[in-house]
């Protein structure tokens, strides 16, 4: 966490409210300027016990990626699972993955739950939650987001764990680079994660365009990764990327940064051509749908990754 004392509580409460037992709660203070750290240690004493075993530790190095790797190094369990410091979890969330990675019979590395994401004025939706085509998936909605996964330690260390120098994104690159390695899954679809949407104070904040050049650099750093990867769908994957560079472009128009906007599209247009080797199918089918989910998302309508998943 990093200067959330003013909501940390709620999430503090969720993981006490926890039907199982025995946990290991490792808290991770990000260097904050606020009243975080005294915040966690005073949760600490009020409630470790033997079978509730809260940690706090503090991270220097400015970044969610940093921080978390600090926690999961603290962590003495086989599983872990990461959490922000804005959400909560359903009172059941590590029963339910702990019965699922029962069902499965021990042999799986990353269990994926449904969520809830809240909005400020206490509307919902589910967020996209699917259990099959996970790798496409991952590329346009980040099913693997922070808080949406239980992940064996042995594997996550094994995937060479955060990226610690990632502002923006990075759970969504993990997600990826965890996939990439062929992981044994497992899906538990009822949601019990909620997502809260804390605006200007996430890492996402409420636009693109005032972290405009940081959201490129991770689509380049996964573009390396599949470029490197021996993955059956790594040409798709590819042009999924490609239409994820389209969506960035669209939200930098609806938020005026046109330049940058057509930059984008640009190049991410060019190299789906080059993918598809200036086809036919390309010029009369492929290219004109993208062109109309770039303005359908331009014009803030939703749906079009789920078009584009099918299309590329």
């Amino acid at each position: 966490m990093y200067n959330r004392a003013h909501i940390v509580e709620r999430t503090l409460g969720s993981v006490l409210a926890q039907s199982h037992r025995p946990l290991q709660v490792v808290l991770v203070d990000n260097d904050s300027s606020d009243d975080s750290l005294a915040v966690l240690q005073g949760f600490a004493q009020e409630n470790n016990t033997d079978d509730f075993q809260v940690k706090v530790v503090t991270e220097s190095h400015h970044t969610a990626g940093a921080a978390r790797n600090r926690g999961a190094k603290e962590a003495t369990g086989e599983w872990l699972v990461f959490f922000d410091s804005d959400d909560e979890m359903h009172p059941a969330l590590v029963a339910d993955y702990l019965a699922a990675i029962e069902q499965a019979g021990g042999d799986v590395d990353i269990v994926s739950t449904g969520a809830t994401l809240r909005f400020p004025d206490g509307t919902t939706r589910a967020l996209p939650f699917h259990m099959s085509d996970i790798m496409a998936v991952q590329m346009l909605h980040s099913q693997l987001a922070t808080q949406r996964y239980a992940v064996r330690k042995a594997f996550f260390e094994k995937c060479g764990e955060w990226n610690p120098d990632l502002p923006v994104w990075n759970d969504w690159e993990l997600g990826v680079r965890l996939l990439l390695a062929e992981p044994r899954m497992a899906y538990m679809g009822n949601e019990r994660v909620f997502v809260n949407h804390s605006g200007e104070a996430s890492i996402t904040g409420n636009s693109f365009s005032a972290k405009a050049g940081q959201w490129e650099h991770v689509m380049d750093v996964v573009e390396e990764e599949l470029s490197a990867s021996s993955h059956p769908e790594a040409t798709r994957l590819k042009r999924l990327l490609e239409f994820k560079r389209v969506t960035l472009a669209a939200l930098y128009q609806r938020e005026g940064l046109q330049e940058q906007s057509q930059e984008l599209c640009k190049g991410a247009y060019s190299r789906l051509c080059d993918s598809y080797s200036n086809s036919l199918k390309w010029r009369v089918i492929v290219a004109p749908i993208v062109r109309k989910l770039f303005a359908r998302i331009v014009n803030g309508k939703r749906g079009s990754a789920i078009i584009a998943r099918k299309l590329l």
